[in-house]
């Protein structure tokens, strides 16, 4: 869907302003030429308004010629600076919640052709604890958030029970693989947040989640567990099903690899989500490319109360601001 409006609009922008160009070069000159010649001709005895069908400029072009400036820019903004997203899931809670508009930096990941995402300019590349946007690997037509935990020689490794990341940093070299990054966590608590069910085990997907006080209960929900996990110098809040068990026979399986491990191969990313039991991410379908990275995801810029494909209820101002 992304990249059909990315088409459409790049069309749009291509036909108009083709439009745009032959009317400032050849449409133009020519009917001021013919009201030159008319006017040389009657005097003054042709009034503005018959003037001004003399040399009628065509409707379509004429809307052509105005909405090429705006698609123009929009086209270069979207495609080059910022495009807007909305958080269609509860995957990056409680760093983004559904209902969430955010701004995603195009140009952190490199200068990208709109279309086929191959990279014209290099400016960057993802750091761990980023959140970032990017083609889901295994539908390119759909957009996913997640947080980047493993780069490019990364072995990722997550302990289901404990529900808790190793890393060890250049694993392509045998030498460096036994160096492990700093990942720490804070105690667990419990978090704002009840989750309900479809079903009552724990274990579902789930269909809602609430904001709800300490103390207070929610017919049908289950209250998330919260805990800080620091990656390095990157620390971020992260939210666990106290009652669910990892997937673990869901997970994806790398050649060579033990089950829940993984090297990261050159020129790919790993990425989990926040809301570890409620993400489908590369633990269960492995990683994704660097062509199909979309941008860093930096600041939300208006957010609305709602739950998974309902309509908004309200407006969380107190949400506008920065992404960490």
């Amino acid at each position: 869907m992304a990249n059909t409006f990315a088409l459409i609009l790049a069309l749009a922008t291509l036909v108009t302003g083709i439009i745009w160009c032959i009317d400032k070069l050849k449409w133009a000159p020519a009917r001021r030429a013919k009201l030159a010649e008319v006017k040389a001709q009657t005097g003054d005895a042709i009034d503005e308004a018959t003037l001004a069908k003399v040399a009628k400029q065509p409707g379509w072009a004429e809307t052509a010629v105005s909405v090429f400036p705006v698609l123009a820019l929009v086209f270069v903004v979207r495609s080059f600076i910022y495009e807007p997203f909305q958080i269609p899931s509860g995957s990056m809670m409680p760093t983004l919640l559904i209902g969430d508009f955010i701004l995603v930096e195009k140009f952190a990941y490199g200068i990208k052709d709109p279309i086929t995402q191959t990279t014209l300019i290099e400016t960057g590349h993802p750091k761990r604890g980023d959140v970032a946007v990017f083609k889901y690997p295994k539908d390119p037509s759909l957009d996913y958030i997640k947080r980047v935990i493993g780069l490019p020689g990364d072995r990722v490794t997550y302990d289901p029970l404990r529900k808790e990341l190793t890393i060890n940093p250049g694993c392509g070299e045998a030498s460096r693989c036994d160096t492990a990054l700093p990942v720490t966590y804070s105690n667990v608590k419990a978090s704002d947040f009840v989750q309900t069910f479809a079903g009552f085990d724990g274990n579902e997907a789930g269909n809602g989640f609430f904001q709800v006080p300490p103390g207070d209960t929610l017919r049908g929900g289950l209250r998330l567990a919260e805990r800080s996990e620091t990656l390095g110098d990157v620390t971020h809040r992260i939210l666990l099903v106290p009652e669910a068990s990892s997937q673990v026979g869901s997970y994806f399986r790398q050649p060579g690899q033990p089950v829940a491990s993984w090297v990261v191969p050159q020129g790919h990313y790993f990425m989990m989500g926040d809301n570890r039991d409620n993400s489908a991410d590369s633990r269960y379908w492995g990683f994704v490319p660097e062509k199909n990275l979309v941008g860093k995801a930096t600041a939300i810029w208006m957010s609305f109360e709602k739950q998974e494909g309902e309509w908004p209820t309200g407006v969380r101002l107190s949400r506008i601001g920065g992404i960490h």
